[in-house]
């Protein structure tokens, strides 16, 4: 499952990467702080905590500059270009659920996966009707938008009541 980012965040972890690749070892907090604007180090310091607890970094105590770049799950080929996709919520995959938006969430997608250049957005599924399909509680699925659908895709449904489902489609 990967870890959503909010934007600082993201712009926090790039920093690192991007500092470590050039210098080959990792910025002090004062450094980030620094380079992101930011007045207090304290503030640096709540963002790399946060990058620990989603598993994007690592700490070493004691060390002034001991921040590792954790490898992450999903990896993109070199020449392979991201998408930067907006995270809109939940999606259920058992009983509906009202739709959620946070309009702070992005997550990077590789262009290959989205068909036709169409606009796409993510969702967090919870629950676990879709199991035999391959999709956990709580992973994150690539949506985009179409009119129409063949039998057997995956789709979201969206019920009368306004509420939507993931569900495959039998015709």
């Amino acid at each position: 499952m990967a870890a959503v980012l909010y934007n600082r965040e993201r712009q926090v972890l790039e920093f690192i990467t991007q500092y470590i690749q050039r210098h080959g070892y990792a910025p002090t907090l004062s450094e980030i702080a620094e380079s992101m604007g930011v007045n207090a180090v304290s503030t640096i310091h709540e963002h790399l905590e946060r990058l620990v607890q989603k598993g994007f970094i690592k700490k070493t105590a004691g060390f002034e500059r001991g921040l590792e770049i954790v490898v992450n799950k999903v990896r993109f080929n070199e020449n392979e270009t991201a998408v930067e996709l907006p995270v809109l919520g939940f999606i259920a995959a058992g009983a509906p659920l009202e739709p959620h938006t946070d309009p702070n969430f992005y997550m990077p997608v590789p262009a290959g996966l989205l068909s036709n250049k169409k606009p796409g957005f993510i969702l967090q599924v919870k629950g676990s009707s879709m199991i035999d399909e391959g999709i956990l509680d709580g992973d994150y699925v690539v949506i985009q938008h179409q009119q129409d659908a063949q039998n057997g895709d995956i789709v979201v449904a969206i019920l009368p009541n306004g509420l939507a489902t993931l569900k495959r489609i039998i015709f």
